[in-house]
């Protein structure tokens, strides 16, 4: 489902920024995990570039919001 595909973009996307942060995710699973991943392994069992695709406008959306950042723009001036 659509609803899925933008699930799985906005989780790659949480795992891309804590990496870039340095953020160590919680471990704990969460009641609603199961379901999560079920609906994700649909997806990509529908489409076998559907992992590209979401990691592709996970990035996207990482760097968007880099770029809102002052030391990002402040960067960007100084260079």
């Amino acid at each position: 489902s659509e609803r899925a595909r933008e699930e799985l973009i906005a989780e790659l996307g949480s795992c891309f920024l804590c990496a870039d942060l340095g953020i160590v995710p919680e471990l704990e699973p969460r009641p609603d995990h199961a379901s999560y991943l079920d609906s994700w392994l649909k997806v990509l069992a529908d489409d076998k570039r559907a992992i590209f695709s979401a990691a592709a406008h996970a990035q996207r959306a990482v760097a968007f919001l880099h770029g809102l950042q002052p030391a990002a723009a402040e960067e960007r001036e100084a260079a």
